[in-house]
């Protein structure tokens, strides 16, 4: 995104829509990206390339709150 990051993002959301589910994605490893400070651990967190059956399945965990 040109004028924020995912992170910024879902904190705007948050302001208005408390309840939002956010799932993010990166190509970088999940590793890099929760030790870099970038995401907070427990957050839900998809690494690409991922196929449609692995993000069908992690939204719908998203979504009921696994």
């Amino acid at each position: 995104m040109p004028h924020m990051n995912g992170r910024e993002l879902a904190r705007k959301l948050f302001e208005t829509r408390p309840d939002t589910k956010v799932l993010y994605m990166s190509g970088y490893t999940d590793n890099a990206i929760v030790h870099n400070g970038i995401l907070d651990a427990g957050v839900a967190f998809l690494q690409k390339p991922i196929t449609p059956a692995v993000l069908a399945r992690k939204v719908r965990a998203v979504l009921d709150g696994v």
